[in-house]
């Protein structure tokens, strides 16, 4: 590692840049020091607000006559004509494997009478690139700015303004894979802003959920954008409040049990992000972007390059530690995935499982009693989750096999014993655990049938007329919120770890564009008040009694699953099958059955073993099911199923 020159420059007009003419040695991919990039303000002699800046530049250096200066305003002043912002050079190390520009400013008073540099609050900046006095890039974000103001401005609070963050969550521990019950959303459309999301923590842990994942969280250009083309990925977005705002949010969480993962864009860039911008700009080889240029969903990078590998493993760091998040739900796997021993994904997520385990402050966050980490890294890697989850230390999966089969047979009205292998996991394919250096680590995809890639579930099965015109986006006829009701069922009594998408647990019902911007940069904020009409209300009631029931109940946790394929009918729309804990004196057996159809039918099912199975779902209710008294083991037993409904019958545990 290397120590940062505290070298105080004068103001921009007149001042000249310092330059370390050394020819620059081979870039290792360790030299990455991320307290010598970014800016971090601080208090020097006699009170004076200082700030230290650094970037990377690799290859760009002040031998090659490059200068590298950084424009700072104090965010009071950032829309008035009047007060320009203040301008100073960077010195190039050009000894440093990565080529670093940095400097030292004191952040002085300006005689202008409304200026507030100088001042405490928040300040915005940005870095600008010339070579030979000629303007090569007109200004660029800083690719390690930990703040950001709204759109492509780094930023930075001067220390009597941003006071540490005190942390409650020391006795958090991440919950185990079986255990688990995620929510996915977006912040802006769930409740504006991650202050919003911890009012609405009651809410989600009635509905059994334990871990969060949100999509991207760090600034975009855009009013508002899904955040796939990243732009920073080391701020939290400020329209959310911040490092501080995300800072409680989590802690909020963890003092709730609530696990919180990210989702990480790692495998492209937004055209203007930083190491984009100036290496297109300036010609030099870039150092994260490298040949293959355009990619499918953009600007991609290239995880051959050692830059690329540090950069993003130490962004995992700074999350890990900074932010105290538990793990990352990694964006387009396939366009990061070169092999299980390749220096793509394989290398960064064993190398962040290594991490989560080699501090003691992460150790304690994430150790299982049986030794491995229970740092949650979740692979989209749509064309081959198990195989994702095999060769690599990703311990879940996002795969689109259960939602692909749900919503085709929400469109087309049936069922088949397709969908029923799909609730178990071990029957279709996925491993129960790998080995990470000879421990038995668990691993599980995660199982869904609605995402924010995709319409609702409930326009399969009508959608209302348009409100505005032929061009409007479509809704879903909510009247039909009880064909959802089923799926419920099965979500929360399947194999693997059930998912979540914002609103879905009260018929949330719009459609999604294809592609296009109306399908990224479009707000959808969920219809809370869908929360209070007839229907919502009955569908959060089934939610929250199936979340209780998971929660409460291991054999609906379980790796054990048999399906009643010869019992079952799904011609008529009707399934059954058992969940049970592993064999032993003790074993809890669910009994679940499933009905699909219009009408109320009967299913003629082994009971396992003897004893009173009694009905969950709506063993609460005014005129609850009668239990079911079983004298023999195996005895055959009839089963009335609602329509458009289903049965949990639990025994033992």
């Amino acid at each position: 590692m290397h120590n940062i020159l505290d070298l105080d420059l004068e103001k921009a007009g007149n001042s000249k840049p310092i330059g370390i003419s050394l020819i620059s040695p081979s870039i290792s991919g360790e030299d990455m020091d991320i307290l010598e990039v970014g800016a971090h303000p601080f208090v020097g002699d006699a009170g004076a607000l200082k700030v230290r800046f650094g970037v990377y530049l690799p290859s760009i250096t002040f031998a090659k006559g490059y200068e590298v200066l950084v424009r700072i305003i104090h965010k009071s002043d950032q829309f008035t004509p009047e007060i320009p912002p203040q301008d100073y050079f960077l010195t190039c190390r050009d000894d440093h494997p990565y080529d670093l520009w940095e400097a030292t400013v004191e952040l002085t008073s300006q005689p202008h009478p409304a200026n507030h540099f100088g001042k405490p609050g928040v300040y915005l900046y940005r870095y600008q690139l010339r070579r030979h006095g000629e303007i090569v890039t007109l200004w660029f974000t800083d690719p390690f700015a930990r703040e950001t103001g709204v759109g492509e401005l780094a930023a930075f609070h001067t220390p009597d303004t941003d006071p540490p963050f005190v942390w409650s969550d020391a006795d958090f521990r991440v919950p185990p894979l079986d255990d688990l019950v995620v929510y996915e959303l977006q912040v802006d459309e769930f409740n504006n802003d991650f202050a919003g999301l911890i009012e609405q923590l009651d809410y989600l842990e009635g509905l059994g959920v334990n871990c969060l994942e949100l999509m991207p969280i760090t600034s975009v250009r855009q009013e508002f954008d899904w955040g796939y083309g990243p732009l920073h990925f080391w701020a939290p977005e400020e329209r959310y409040g911040g490092k501080r705002g995300f800072k409680q949010l989590v802690n909020a969480c963890h003092e709730r049990g609530i696990a919180v993962i990210l989702d990480s864009v790692y495998e492209h860039v937004e055209d203007n992000f930083p190491y984009a911008r100036v290496y297109r700009d300036s010609g030099e080889p870039n150092p994260i972007i490298g040949p293959f240029g355009e990619g499918f969903f953009g600007t991609q990078i290239d995880f051959a390059q050692p830059f690329a590998r540090e950069y993003f493993l130490e962004c995992n760091r700074y999350w890990l530690r900074e932010h105290h998040v538990d793990g990352f739900r990694y964006d387009y796997v396939p366009g990061m995935y070169d092999g299980p021993l390749g220096q793509g994904y394989a290398k960064l997520v064993y190398d962040t499982y290594e991490d989560s385990l080699a501090e003691a402050q992460l150790a304690a966050r994430f150790q299982d009693p049986a030794g491995f980490s229970r740092i949650i890294q979740c692979a989209e890697h749509l064309p081959d989750p198990r195989g994702i989850l095999r060769q690599t230390f990703s311990n879940c999966a996002w795969q689109n096999e259960l939602l692909n089969k749900v919503e085709n047979m929400a469109g087309q009205r049936y069922v088949d014993d397709r969908f029923a292998h799909l609730l178990d996991t071990r029957l279709i394919g996925y491993p129960d655990t790998r080995d990470a250096e000879g421990l038995a680590m668990p691993v599980a995809p995660f199982q869904y049938f609605e995402t924010h890639d995709h319409s609702r579930l409930i326009t399969r099965y009508g959608l209302l007329p348009p409100l505005g015109g032929t061009g409007d986006i479509q809704y879903g006829d909510r009247r039909n919120f009880f064909k959802l009701q089923p799926f419920a069922i099965a979500l929360y009594t399947c194999q693997g770890i059930p998912m979540l998408w914002q609103g879905q647990e009260f018929a949330e019902n719009y459609t999604l564009p294809g592609g296009g911007n109306l399908r990224i940069s479009f707000r959808r904020d969920i219809h809370w008040e869908f929360f209070y009409d007839e229907q919502g209300r009955a569908l959060v009631r089934l939610y929250r009694i199936l979340a209780k029931l998971r929660r409460q109940c291991p054999a609906l946790r379980s790796r054990e699953s048999f399906y009643f394929n010869e019992q079952s009918r799904p011609g008529d729309g009707v399934i059954a099958y058992l969940r049970r804990t592993p064999e032993d004196a003790d074993a809890q057996v669910a009994v679940v059955c499933l009905n699909f159809s219009d009408s109320p039918h009967q299913i003629w099912l082994p009971f396992p073993s003897t004893g009173t199975y009694r009905e969950q779902i709506d063993a609460a209710s005014a005129n609850p099911t009668y239990d079911i008294d079983v004298a023999v083991a195996g005895e055959f037993h009839k089963v009335e199923i609602p329509a458009n409904y289903g049965r949990i019958y639990l025994h033992g545990g």
